[in-house]
């Protein structure tokens, strides 16, 4: 198998579940070493054991605070000679547990405090860390549907923080140049866990509007990370990747 990220360390924030997990698990197969992310030590414990060697270091913060996010950014700072890639994947969960009864201006609240604010922070300040040293990339996560819109309280929150989200990349694509490449993938409908217990209505909402006739999974947001993350991707920067089989409106 192709390791081209062989000798390079990234961080993925959020790497203990979902996407996040399986985006570190993913770079390490490419031969990354993988430095771990998340708020539950028994969680980076698993994710650690799955990399083995290739296991950079854990980092443990809770994004949603401010004073956690500048501490992220010194300790990561402090303990990796370098970071080569730097994927942003970390995000509020609003829509399982009991996140999904909260009111919409909480819901908002969580959103942009984890989703933009700690997205922004992290990203201009590694980000100029990396560009005096050696240099990577760096990605975000938006969302496909920014441009066309969703009806409804999930539509409006995600429309307005991922939106902000991809605006923010393309912009520090340009500041952070030629040093450093930034780029953000946008999702479709990715069958995480709020996927797995959505209605009926839903699941075939999600077949419906994909080209492709399907859910995307964890491992397609990841092989694109990987891919942008690569030598591959080596001219690509300020662009937002949409990865959603194809959207269409049903």
């Amino acid at each position: 198998m192709m390791q081209e990220l062989t000798g390079r360390t990234a961080l993925v924030t959020g790497s203990t579940s979902g996407i996040g997990r399986v985006v570190a698990l993913e770079l390490a197969s490419a031969g990354a070493r993988v430095a771990v992310h998340g708020r539950s030590t028994g969680h980076a414990a698993e994710v650690a054991t799955l990399l083995g060697d290739r296991h950079a270091g854990t980092f443990l913060a809770d994004l949603a605070v401010p004073e956690a996010v500048a501490g992220l950014t010194r300790d990561v700072e402090a303990r990796l000679p370098e970071v080569d890639v730097v994927a942003l994947v970390a995000g509020a969960d609003v829509l399982t547990g009991a996140p999904a009864k909260w009111p919409f201006e909480k819901k908002l609240e969580q959103l942009l405090a984890v989703d933009v604010l700690a997205t922004m922070q992290l990203a201009r300040a590694l980000g100029r860390w990396m560009a005096g040293r050696a240099g990577g990339t760096i990605v975000t996560i938006g969302w496909d549907q920014v441009d066309v819109g969703m009806e409804g309280d999930s539509g409006e929150l995600f429309a307005a923080t991922k939106g902000a989200v991809m605006a923010f990349s393309r912009s520090l694509a340009r500041s952070l140049a030629p040093r450093v490449r930034v780029n953000c993938v946008a999702p479709g409908w990715i069958k995480t866990a709020w996927g797995e217990g959505a209605s009926d209505a839903w699941q075939k909402r999600a077949v419906r509007e994909s080209m492709l006739g399907r859910w995307g999974t964890p491992d397609d947001i990841a092989a694109a990370i990987r891919w942008l993350a690569g030598p591959d991707a080596a001219f690509i920067t300020g662009q937002v990747l949409n990865v959603n089989g194809g959207f269409r409106r049903a």
